[in-house]
């Protein structure tokens, strides 16, 4: 219970009262994301050319390391 007036409390990723980020929430962020970083968050899978798909992966194994489950070739 809160009490009138009372500092509401701080918010926290561990919040379990707050709904999941939405397919929306998440598309605003990535835009928001290339405007102001110049940073492009696209996920792999969305890469409709096999070419450019593969380009990114490798680059991103090269920076990262390789990603843990998912497929490990093609789509």
């Amino acid at each position: 219970m809160r009490l009138p007036g009372a500092p509401r409390p701080p918010r926290s990723s561990l919040d379990l009262a707050r709904s999941p980020t939405n397919d929306a929430e998440v598309n605003a962020m990535r835009a928001a994301a290339w405007h102001r970083l110049g940073v492009v968050a696209i996920p792999v899978d969305e890469i409709t050319d096999p070419w450019l798909r593969q380009a990114i992966t490798n680059e991103a194994n090269r920076r990262w390391g390789r990603r843990d489950g998912g497929s490990s070739h093609g789509r």
